[in-house]
């Protein structure tokens, strides 16, 4: 595949961010427009912090959005010789240097200092290299670094801004910086897409990039393009906190938002198509996205929003599609996934498919995450429906006129046509008889049959849920309300 290469790095330290998932989505949607390749490398070599489950929750993430990779999985753990080669070739050519002091001895030394950070002792102290020593490297005294951005533009960086930084722990570990860029080089990376909290490190990485251009033996490669992505920020324009803010990819399918609604959102995240319109097909996302359009500026990750676009989502899908979507929800026994410690609330045996075929249409239209929907279909499904206390309360048990108005139900109920339009001008007409709107009247019979005050249209459910069901229902109501 020819064109632009870029890579999405994760580390699998944790559940999949909604962070990571905005930088693997405009990875993404650049290679898909270029006609460039997409790759994934797992960046896996902090052994206090990575597991396993991690590592396998970046794949089924991204394959859950529908975000494909050209090239890898790549294991960074198994480039560990590239790294090293690489600081062996910065050691001998004169960019790295030994370094021996301790933190203690730097503090102690730079007290007063009007630079902060290391003070460059040991530049020309010749120390050896032994397994108490780092290497740093030598950044250059005079001058700047650009980082050539497709976001912020050409962003410089003075020298002096920057301590003679370590490279390779005592330990013989290379860095994230040193260990970052060599891969980038050896995968010819043309554009390196991130968040901004890395632009920082961006000029270290930059500098000895061109130092390893200039190193014997070393072949040169031209450095990446960068974009350095917008930070995500929460109500408080606070960055998103995994303690505190909800972010993991992993919940948000839990809870049952699709896919394709959370990946139309998150490209709203710092970037917006053409025109007026938010909610768009994921071609159009692909055609129209351009990196010099993202914006520099924070984006708001507003589950408010994304919750809307969901539903939005969700209401354009075909019956059939609706059906299949919603079915780890309601009938979890059919695949082989189902949300995470969510049980539905009847059984297999008392669960209807040809019901629930006709039940779907109803909740489609009143759902924004198919998470809502086992409490809104419980009542067609279950024996025995728990009415909520408070709405009880309010409906019935301490109303008389809603007392009454089921009594009158129960009676007008026996013997009309069980049909919706029939129900619904029955309820008009007992309603009026006691000066109550239909929003009122209508009240106390869903409290009874469905044991709440909302869910789907009331009486193309009573329709469904048949004459005998509704009316035992109404009378078990009632008699709780007269004892």
């Amino acid at each position: 595949m020819t064109g632009p290469r870029v890579r999405f790095a994760p580390s699998p330290t944790g559940f999949f961010h909604v962070g990571s998932a905005r930088t693997s989505l405009f990875n993404w949607l650049f290679a898909r427009q270029s006609g460039g390749t997409f790759i994934l490398r797992v960046e896996d070599t902090d052994a206090e912090r990575n597991r396993e489950e991690w590592h396998e929750g970046i794949l089924t993430a991204m394959a859950w959005l529908g975000l494909d990779f050209d090239e890898g999985p790549f294991l960074q753990s198994d480039l560990l010789a590239d790294h090293a080669a690489a600081a062996a070739a910065l050691l001998a050519n004169g960019y790295l240097y030994a370094c021996d002091c301790t933190r203690e001895q730097i503090d102690e030394r730079i007290k007063g200092n009007a630079k902060p950070g290391y003070d460059g002792h040991c530049r020309d102290r010749h120390v050896a290299r032994t397994d108490r020593t780092a290497l740093r490297f030598r950044v250059p005294d005079v001058g700047v670094t650009v980082v050539p951005d497709m976001v912020r533009g050409d962003v410089a960086f003075p020298h002096d801004s920057y301590e003679d930084f370590i490279v390779v722990k005592s330990n013989g570990a290379v860095l994230y910086p040193l260990a970052n860029l060599v891969d980038d080089r050896s995968m010819r990376v043309t554009h390196v897409i991130r968040g901004e909290d890395l632009l920082p490190t961006t000029p270290k990485q930059v500098m000895m990039w061109e130092a390893l251009n200039h190193c014997v033996g070393v072949d040169p490669v031209a450095h990446p393009f960068y974009a350095h992505l917008p930070m995500l920020v929460n109500e408080q324009r606070k960055k998103l906190s995994k303690r505190k803010d909800p972010v993991a990819i992993e919940s948000y399918r839990d809870q049952g938002y699709l896919a394709s609604a959370l990946v139309n959102y998150l490209a709203l995240l710092g970037w917006s198509p053409h025109g007026d319109e938010e909610i768009v097909p994921l071609t159009t996302l692909v055609a129209q996205f351009r990196l010099e359009d993202v914006s520099h500026s924070p984006a708001f990750f507003d589950v408010k929003k994304l919750t809307h676009i969901n539903g939005e989502y969700i209401r354009q899908l075909s019956a059939a599609d609706f059906i299949a979507a919603s079915a780890p929800w309601v009938a979890p026994w059919l695949g082989d996934w189902h949300p995470t410690d969510r049980d539905v609330p009847w059984t297999r045996e008392q669960f209807s498919d040809s019901l629930y075929e006709r039940v779907a249409p109803l909740v489609q239209e009143r759902v924004t995450t198919l998470g809502e929907i086992p409490a809104m279909v419980r009542f067609f499904f279950v024996d025995d429906v728990a009415i909520d206390d408070a709405a009880f309360d309010k409906a019935i048990g301490g109303d008389p006129v809603g007392q009454a108005l089921l009594a009158d139900a129960v009676a007008a109920f026996e013997t009309i046509e069980w049909s919706a339009a029939t129900l619904h001008d029955t309820t008009t007409a007992l309603g009026e008889a006691r000066g109550l709107v239909l929003r009122k009247s209508q009240a106390p019979i869903r409290c009874a049959v469905t044991g709440t005050l909302v869910g789907p249209p009331l009486f193309e459910s009573l329709e469904l849920l048949g004459r005998d069901v509704t009316l035992a229902r109404l009378r078990a109501a009632l008699d709780r309300a007269r004892s």
